[in-house]
């Protein structure tokens, strides 16, 4: 894999205080340390309190700010809370990057199981709803500010493999446009990313299901790689920052070109 070199800090979220969910592993690892590394003041959520804490210490050690808050994306309250959370410990949300999510086992649509249309349901759709009216009602006592879901290339194409999994993407679209333009008066931003294949712990949980998936996916995108979670973080940190002021109701590709 191409050497990615990442670029130097220059304060994009500086004072801000984000949320970031799926904040554990993966692409919300990536944002962890970038946000922190542009100026924020983050609050990590995630089931695996474990390795959050072992973040949240790291961003700790290296001068950052930086709380750790276990979260069960499949159950409101548990959203809700966590929202709350940030609010006791700051006074105010500024920015929140809902990346949390969950894959489905790969499959046609007429084998994909109950059981797997009720997951991406409820991590994939739901919980996005509810953490954006969450998040929207505490900035909204702030000002204003900026929200970004990480939705998936898979929402943009008919996705055989992953039909529940795209579907609930698109849905994620849908309702991330529709936050956009009634909540635009309040001062919040809302967008999406629209990630194409990444190395994460997701893509290699496909592969083990999948057998050459990687393979397959990577000879389809025009750059001829995966993309490292650190270059799909920094589309989402200049979403949430004043850079990104006049942008709003975006789904924005982050996928080396196999979406064009």
């Amino acid at each position: 894999m191409t050497e990615i070199i990442a670029p130097s800090s220059i304060g994009l979220l500086t004072g801000k205080v984000v949320l970031i969910t799926g904040a554990s592993r993966g692409i919300g690892e990536a944002a962890a340390r970038l946000f922190v590394r542009e100026g924020a003041s983050v609050v990590l959520a995630a089931r695996d309190i474990r390795a959050l804490e072992r973040i949240a210490s790291e961003l700790r050690a290296g001068g950052g700010t930086a709380d750790a808050v276990a979260l069960d994306l499949a159950e409101p309250a548990s959203i809700r809370s966590t929202v709350d959370r940030v609010g006791e410990l700051h006074g105010r949300i500024d920015g929140a990057f809902n990346n949390g999510g969950v894959i489905q086992r790969p499959g046609a649509l007429d084998a994909t199981s109950g059981i797997d249309i009720d997951a991406q349901f409820s991590v994939n759709f739901r919980a996005h709803w509810t953490a954006m009216t969450a998040e929207a009602a505490l900035m909204r006592e702030g000002g204003g500010g900026a929200i970004v879901n990480t939705s998936s290339i898979g929402s943009r194409r008919a996705n055989a493999a992953l039909p529940a999994y795209g579907a609930m993407k698109r849905a994620l679209n849908s309702i991330t446009e529709t936050a956009a333009v009634t909540w635009a008066p309040d001062g919040i931003r809302v967008n999406g990313i629209a990630p194409g294949g990444t190395s994460t712990e997701m893509i290699d949980a496909w592969e083990r299901a999948t057998p050459g998936v990687i393979e397959r996916l990577s000879a389809r995108i025009p750059l001829g790689r995966m993309a490292d979670p650190s270059e799909i973080a920094e589309v989402a940190a200049w979403l949430l920052s004043d850079r990104a002021s006049y942008v709003t109701g975006a789904i924005v590709p982050v996928d080396g070109g196999a979406g064009a």
